[in-house]
């Protein structure tokens, strides 16, 4: 039986980023990989931004947190420093962030396709790597999907239908708010464990292997004999 791992994103989300190559770290090295299905969950980190909106990030966490712009670039440089130690790409200056709504949709979409993780990547690359910005704009969206492999007419086709995947999205959400998680990433394996934010691979690990065992159980051996047969004979009665 698998092992299911469903993880509530946002592409907004530095820390979902990080916590998914933390995830990935521990999940390379446990023994029942193969095991173990993975399903990404939608999470808007602010639902309420227009769909068309994009603004530098700095500027806004300065606004949000109520500190200036030079501790906000400090901050984002913590976070770029964490990312480059676990090999990943991070652009300080320049990022935007918006609405990540359609996002949602098109890794529904992805998923119905069994191709999730590889949209995911791109979108994760495009937002914290790329100098391009990737809000706001559905033809970015589409330049971002094509080149992750996925057929062009088909993406146009659920970004110009606001009803594809909306509910798929929504009712993602929806669960989030059940589960009693208030932010991302959000880490829940087999509806019994759950693994706020990026934790270190070995905390990861823990959680796999719990969920493993409870999968497979040790055996409780209630009282023993000498009265047993194996590949060497029986045992003999005196």
């Amino acid at each position: 039986m698998a092992v299911q791992v469903e993880i509530w994103t946002d592409i907004n989300c530095p820390f979902c980023y990080l916590g998914k190559r933390r995830f990935e770290e521990a999940l390379s090295d446990f023994p029942h990989r193969d095991a173990v299905e993975v399903v990404h969950r939608s999470f808007e980190l602010d639902p309420t931004l227009d769909p068309g909106h994009s603004d530098a990030v700095i500027p806004h966490i300065a606004e949000k947190y109520g500190i200036s712009e030079a501790q906000a670039a400090a901050n984002e440089r913590g976070i770029g420093a964490q990312a480059e130690a676990m090999g990943l790409d991070y652009r300080i200056d320049g990022r935007d962030f918006g609405n990540s709504f359609d996002m949602h949709r098109l890794l529904h979409f992805a998923l119905a396709q069994g191709r999730q993780e590889t949209l995911l990547d791109g979108l994760y690359a495009a937002n914290f790597s790329d100098e391009r910005p990737l809000f706001g704009d559905s033809e970015r969206l589409v330049q971002v999907a094509v080149a992750a492999g996925f057929d062009e007419s088909e993406v146009r086709a659920v970004l110009a239908d606001p009803d594809a995947y909306a509910d798929a999205v929504r009712a993602d959400e929806a669960e989030a708010a059940r589960l009693g998680a208030r932010g991302v990433p959000f880490f829940v394996i087999d509806r019994k464990y759950g693994v706020s934010g990026a934790q270190p691979p070995e905390v990861f690990t823990q959680a796999l292997e719990q969920a493993w065992s409870d999968h497979t159980p040790e055996i409780q051996v209630l009282g023993d004999s000498d009265d047993t047969c194996g590949p060497e004979g029986c045992a003999v009665q005196r």
